[in-house]
Formats: C-alpha cells, sequence, structure tokens
C-alpha cells in the first residue's frame, strides 16, 4: 500500500535550473536579473525587520494592489498578489480546471504547465507552436480547445524568447470556452504587452511578476489581473496569507523607484542585442528575443548538450533540456557585460575545442 496519491506517484516533478553550491560560477541559467534591487529599496526592507514580524501580513495585499492598479489602469478588486508568478498559475488550476477536466497547453513551453496539470490529475491538452515557435490558430488546431477549460499562454514565449502573433493569440482566446491565462513573464523586456485584452475578453486573465525585470526573484511576488468574477474566484482558493510583509513592502518601494527598474532592462535589452550578435558571428542560430534570455543552438559539430557541458566545466551555467524540439538549443540568460564577456569567451573556446 501506498500513502502517496497515484497521480503523483506517476508524475515528474518541475525541475528548476541548477542553484549553484560552489563560489565562482556564473549563473546564466534561471533568466534572474544580473543586478540588484535600487538602494532605496533595500534600504525600506532593511528598516522593516522589526518586531512587526511577529505579525500576520495583510492577507490580500491591499496596498500593493491599489499601486498596480493606478499604474496599470485597473481597479484593485480585478488585482491579485501572489507567491511569485508560479502561485498565480497554480490558484488558476485550482480555481478552473477541476480532476479529469482539460487544460491546455502551447508547447515547447514553460515546462511547469504539465507538472500542474499532472497535480490536479487535469486531462492534458498540448497545443503545438509551429517551427518558428509561433502560434497557427488554423482548424486542427482549434479544434483541440472543445471542452478545454483552462488554456496557459507564455507571451513573449519561453524558452524561444519570441513575440506570438496578436492576431494568432486572439483567435485562440476567441475560440476558447474556457479561461486564457497569458503568462507575462517577461513582457517588460518586451515591445509590447496583453493588458489591454483582459478589458475586451471576460475570460482573460494576465498573469505578471517582480522576479524578472524588478530584482525581486529572491522575494517571490506575482501579480494578475483579470474580471472581478475570475480574480474572485482566485481569492477563494488562494493560501491566507500567501505573500509576506517584506515581499509586499519592497514590491510597493519597488514601484516607486520606476525609473531604476527601466535603466536597468534597458541595460539588459542592449546586452542582449550584443550578445545574439556575437554568437550569430560565431555560427550560432538565435531567436529573435523579447525578453531577458536568447534560445540559440551551436553550429555544427557542436551540440547543445557539448556546449552546455563545456561552459559547465568552465564554470558558466546555462539551461538545456533533453526535451523533443529544444534539445538542439540551449538558453542563456542575460547578465552583466563582464558575466557575457566570459561567457563568450568560454563558448569560443568550446567550439574550438569540439572542431578538433
Amino acid at each position: 500500500m501506498s500513502y502517496i496519491r497515484r497521480q503523483v506517484e506517476r508524475m515528474s516533478g518541475y525541475v528548476p535550473g541548477e542553484q549553484p553550491k560552489v563560489a565562482g560560477l556564473i549563473k546564466l541559467n534561471t533568466n534572474e536579473n544580473p543586478y540588484p534591487p535600487s538602494p532605496k529599496v533595500l534600504e525600506i526592507l532593511r528598516g522593516a525587520i522589526d518586531g512587526k514580524l511577529r505579525l500576520y501580513p495583510d492577507p490580500t495585499s491591499s496596498a500593493l494592489r491599489v499601486k498596480l492598479g493606478k499604474i496599470h489602469g485597473f481597479d484593485p478588486e480585478q488585482i491579485i498578489i501572489g507567491n511569485g508568478c508560479d502561485d498565480i498559475l497554480n490558484l488558476c488550476v485550482r480555481a478552473f480546471c477541476g480532476e479529469c477536466e482539460k487544460l491546455a497547453y502551447f508547447w515547447p513551453s514553460y515546462s511547469l504547465y504539465p507538472v500542474l496539470a499532472n497535480i490536479q490529475g487535469a486531462t492534458q491538452v498540448e497545443l503545438p507552436l509551429d517551427e518558428n515557435f509561433q502560434i497557427q490558430a488554423h482548424t486542427p488546431l482549434l479544434s483541440k480547445l472543445d471542452g478545454v477549460k483552462l488554456v496557459f499562454i507564455t507571451q513573449p514565449n519561453a524558452p524561444s524568447g519570441g513575440w506570438l502573433q496578436r492576431v494568432q493569440l486572439q483567435r485562440v482566446i476567441e475560440e476558447a470556452r474556457g479561461v486564457v491565462v497569458i503568462d507575462e513573464a517577461y513582457v517588460d523586456f518586451a515591445s509590447e504587452h496583453c493588458l489591454d485584452l483582459v478589458s475586451e475578453y471576460d475570460n482573460v486573465i494576465v498573469a505578471r511578476t517582480f522576479s524578472k525585470a524588478f530584482s525581486f526573484a529572491g522575494m517571490r511576488v506575482g501579480w494578475a489581473v483579470g474580471s472581478g468574477e475570475l480574480i474572485a474566484a482566485l481569492n477563494k482558493v488562494k493560501d491566507s496569507y500567501n505573500v509576506s510583509r517584506l515581499s509586499q513592502l519592497g514590491a510597493e518601494a519597488t514601484l516607486e523607484e520606476w525609473d531604476y527598474f527601466q535603466q536597468n532592462v534597458k541595460k539588459i535589452c542592449a546586452t542582449r542585442e550584443r550578445t545574439s550578435a556575437a554568437l550569430a558571428k560565431l555560427g550560432f542560430f538565435v531567436y529573435p528575443s523579447q525578453t531577458n534570455f536568447v534560445f540559440t543552438k551551436p553550429p555544427v559539430p557542436v551540440t547543445a548538450k557539448q556546449w552546455f557541458d563545456g561552459l559547465r566545466a568552465k564554470n558558466i551555467l546555462v539551461r538545456w533540456w533533453d526535451a523533443d524540439r529544444i534539445r538542439d538549443f540551449a538558453r542563456v540568460s542575460i547578465g552583466t557585460d563582464e558575466e557575457i564577456h566570459k561567457f563568450l569567451e568560454a563558448t569560443k573556446e568550446v567550439c574550438e575545442e569540439a572542431k578538433r
């Protein structure tokens, strides 16, 4: 007899990027911001470490919701705050997709989606992206949406980094009879966004995070906006106190430092373009990116696995998956200019070694 649910016994869990256990590694594998939060944010966090930590935090993160609502033009009741964007995605599965009901996601995309479906015991519907990692909303694909209760769409896409064509995305939304969650974890590095679709469609939720552009991955703050009805459902199934006092205060302070975070975003985007150009010059195929990473394929005879292993041996971490359609590629997070310089020098060495 096992004490574990059969569904959990059979499934594989989500595998995060490697977290260094030794000093000196260059970490370009988990899409963290290479720059710290602003000094003012850190000062506010230090000042908040006091006796109030014995008290529970605001269960609805009301002050943060008000600030986000003012910035983006939504009523605070349309916004929910989560323990990172992953918490929001989990709440959506809890609220909108029951056991044996259909949950759809595009592939290749964020590998957490099938894990969340498995935990729930939902029926997975994999919607294939085309050879350029774009949605082609033709009849065979749209027919798969029949009976689907929840659809996850990463915009811009991960791991490819590309912006999904809006007209194709809207066709999916219009065909879907369930809730469509647009996961905009990387949108601050893109030239467009999809927040307006929340007002246009009553079945759309847009989810975002403070982890990437706002340098707040360690504090775990995500948020989502949708109709009042959908957000009310998420509030019913969330943990009572799902975001810590420090995380709420830090996120509020971060929103007051808009110029600081925008400067960092500009630096990252500039480094991204230089990195893409440098890799292309070395013979790599690089997908155009609207994120803080690049998705790239090394030149023959170097395989992505060889490149990944060779960089790891030189104390540089990137991300590689042994999975269909993406095993020939690796994903490289954008670091500081110094980190990227070392990464490119190491890449040249790995390529030269492979050709000998």
